[in-house]
């Protein structure tokens, strides 16, 4: 049989055909490695800007929800306290269970914080929905245990209150205690005089966790005499924000009215590493700050304590991304004024190799004390 052209064809075709050489598939293999890293760089960058974005978003709502937190309860502090003005700064004596209590009636007390560490910032308040203060019309003496006031309108038994001498001074301070009888119930009637509707009563037992015999030390030996105040603190509410070991703002609410022992704090907001703040002091009484410090006034000075009429406050929020690289060199600063810049410490500081390597953001805000400055 005779083979034709068509049929050889595909033996040639066999024949002359050759392989991929050893030196085409390193040069596609180097093709391939290049573009596989080229892409694991970009993908590489891309995450690492991902997370800066993302830890940046973190630390700028974590450091505007610290600083509006402290700074709603700033603007209410003093509420209920500052309606009488000779209170504020009074030094403050209780006795609760065999435990003495002392502190001062103030709206914010500030405490600074050593080398550069961060502040506390310590609020009272009041939750009465008013803050009226009442009259005493007649001497109460240190053994007594019913004040005679002007009207007893809206206080009830249970209710924890001040009271607070005409003059205010180390011989004269405010004593806390709490309603055992008022509006002439069957406990006020008991104590006569015929004005047993104008009577707040205060005797010690299970009713009065924070009242004393007669003649306990927390009144004053001269006792109160007419003209002093009463002040309803209904549940005494004192608020401590403070930056905890694991930089976090940490809030401690303390009711004075029900106080056993001193609650846990708990943690608010992540990643705040620093808390800052200062006294805004009217020193020259035009109702404007023109002096910034972090002084606290003495106990019982209550001038000084009517200077205090606003808080600046400095939180500095860090990202939760640990970089690489170094990105912070310097301490942040805060803006004080423009020709005197403070610079925070964030913790260790830039000496700590650690702290080099996240981002931080100041947040600063400047608060009124409202009831300070409206006397409520």
């Amino acid at each position: 049989m005779k083979l034709t052209r068509r049929n050889h064809q595909p033996l040639r075709t066999l024949q002359n055909a050759r392989g991929v050489t050893l030196v085409e598939l390193m040069i596609g293999l180097l093709v391939g490695l290049l573009a596989t890293l080229v892409i694991a760089q970009a993908l590489g960058f891309v995450e690492s800007q991902k997370r800066t974005t993302t830890g940046g978003t973190d630390a700028q709502v974590n450091g505007a929800l610290a600083l509006h937190a402290i700074g709603r309860d700033v603007q209410m502090a003093g509420y209920g306290l500052s309606a009488s003005a000779t209170a504020i700064g009074c030094q403050i004596k209780a006795q609760n269970e065999g435990t003495d209590y002392t502190l001062a009636l103030a709206p914010v007390v500030i405490t600074d914080g050593a080398g550069g560490a961060p502040d506390t910032i310590k609020v009272l308040s009041s939750n009465k929905p008013y803050a009226l203060p009442y009259l005493v019309t007649e001497d109460h003496p240190r053994t007594a245990a019913n004040f005679f006031v002007g009207t007893a309108l809206g206080i009830a038994v249970g209710d924890l209150m001040l009271a607070v001498p005409a003059t205010v001074d180390a011989a004269n301070w405010c004593s806390l205690f709490n309603v055992t009888g008022a509006n002439g119930d069957e406990e006020s009637r008991a104590h006569g005089s015929g004005q047993g509707q104008n009577q707040i009563i205060h005797n010690s037992g299970s009713r009065g966790p924070w009242n004393q015999p007669g003649g306990s030390t927390i009144f004053p030996a001269g006792g109160y005499p007419a003209g002093s105040y009463l002040l309803n603190l209904g549940n005494f509410i004192e608020r401590t924000y403070a930056i905890s070991a694991t930089k976090s703002l940490t809030l401690q609410t303390k009711l004075w009215s029900a106080l056993v022992a001193a609650p846990a704090p708990d943690d608010l907001f992540p990643h705040i590493v620093q808390l800052q703040a200062l006294y805004g002091k009217d020193t020259n009484n035009d109702g404007v700050v023109d002096t910034w410090d972090n002084t606290t006034p003495a106990l019982n000075d209550n001038a000084a304590w009517r200077q205090v009429i606003a808080v600046r406050i400095a939180i500095v929020a860090r990202s939760d991304t640990y970089e690489k690289a170094i990105v912070t060199r310097a301490n942040p600063q805060w803006e004080i004024g423009a020709a005197s810049p403070v610079s925070i410490d964030v913790g260790a500081g830039v000496a700590d190799a650690e702290a080099q390597h996240y981002r931080y953001k100041v947040f600063e805000s400047i608060v009124p004390i409202r009831n300070v400055i409206w006397k409520s």
